[in-house]
């Protein structure tokens, strides 16, 4: 998932520790015996200090060398399964074993730093992880087992930033299908994001416009700056500034101007992940990628929003000449791809869906009708 920055409007969404689903049904999650092969692999990733990455690889059975798809995780650390402890879903292993009963070769990997795998994911940016994918790449490459003319990648959410990062650059990438990828920078994301989902929560207008003006503050910074210790403490200044402004005409919204919220927002913003994904223009990368893709999004996603970004997305491979794009917005679906009844990050533990049947269909069918 694209991850969501915390800041006053989300105290009017309830602490999502308490919206665990441990014992919430799961009838999508595949048990084994599985009907096909199922085998744990390892790589390692000779541009990032040679770190080794655990994985999964998934081969349909009475099929000769298949095509594979590299699953691509969204942001934070998650394992092959995609795993979302809050939520108790695994979309990546159900998106997983359905592709592979379906004939087409499946690779998913723990990120680095997460599970099996060795490395550091917080101070990696979606550009380090992109060098894992490729080292996933190299390591399917040596297999007999499947086509490696055939190689494609699917990303759910930042996945969706990194397939084209490769893709742009490694022409024999056979496919790439983005699942709730952007198609706009990164603040444009989070700001349509933070508003959204304030909004769903019930925020009112002044909130939201309040909200709107903090972040703006800290992310202008990141205009001029991009060291970390100087991001983090222009800051702290531009906030503070905004608090004796607030002071001086008496708003009520300078109370939540705190010096431990301050603290919190320029952290997170200096962060390498974050301070790279606000500037990041995933328009230089999709202008690049000629491959076949595939884009989809929910129309009840409320993280990276369908019309906002499925256009930034078509724009930028219409720039690319590219002659095989397929764009899509799927009806009722939130940014997991579930089944959804307003997309709140509060339904995603309630829905007994991990992944709509509708979606799953759709990528099978247009990855087995080109390969």
């Amino acid at each position: 998932m694209i991850r969501l920055i915390t800041f006053i409007i989300f105290s009017l969404i309830t602490n999502l520790s308490s919206v665990y689903a441990q014992n919430k049904a799961r009838p999508q999650e595949p048990v084994a015996p599985f009907n096909y092969s199922s085998e744990t692999i390892y790589f390692e990733n000779a541009t990032a200090n040679n770190i080794k990455l655990a994985g999964t690889l998934t081969l349909p059975k009475n099929i000769k060398n298949p095509a594979v798809a590299i699953l691509i995780s969204g942001s934070g650390p998650q394992d092959r399964n995609s795993y979302i402890k809050p939520f108790n879903h695994k979309p990546f292993l159900v998106l997983s074993d359905y592709l592979t009963n379906n004939g087409i070769a499946v690779l998913r990997f723990d990120d680095r730093g997460t599970a099996e795998s060795e490395g550091n994911h917080a101070t990696a940016t979606s550009a380090d992880f992109a060098t894992d994918v490729e080292a996933a790449i190299l390591y399917l490459k040596t297999r007999i087992d499947i086509d490696i003319s055939k190689i494609g990648l699917i990303g759910h959410s930042e996945g969706g930033l990194i397939a084209p990062i490769i893709a742009s650059k490694n022409k024999n990438i056979a496919f790439v299908v983005l699942l709730a990828g952007p198609g706009v920078n990164g603040r444009k994301v989070l700001e349509s994001q933070s508003w959204e989902m304030g909004k769903t929560a019930g925020a009112t207008i002044e909130t939201l416009e309040f909200n709107k003006s903090l972040t703006s503050k800290a992310y202008n910074v990141l205009k001029t700056e991009t060291e970390s210790g100087k991001i983090k403490s222009k800051i702290k200044l531009a906030i503070n500034t905004l608090k004796k402004e607030l002071e001086s005409k008496k708003s009520p919204y300078a109370v939540y101007i705190t010096d431990a919220m301050i603290n919190q927002l320029s952290t997170q913003i200096a962060s390498p992940w974050l301070s790279t994904f606000i500037i990041t223009e995933p328009k230089d990368y999709l202008e690049k990628t000629t491959c076949p893709t595939l884009a989809l999004n929910g129309s009840k996603d409320l993280q990276v929003l369908p019309k906002l970004n499925l256009e930034g997305i078509e724009k930028a491979l219409k720039n690319a000449n590219n002659e095989d794009v397929t764009i899509k917005e799927l009806e009722n679906l939130n940014h997991l791809f579930q089944t959804a009844k307003t997309g709140s990050m509060l339904e995603y533990s309630q829905i007994e869906e991990t992944f709509s049947p509708v979606a799953l269909k759709i990528i099978s069918d247009w990855i087995n009708k080109r390969f």
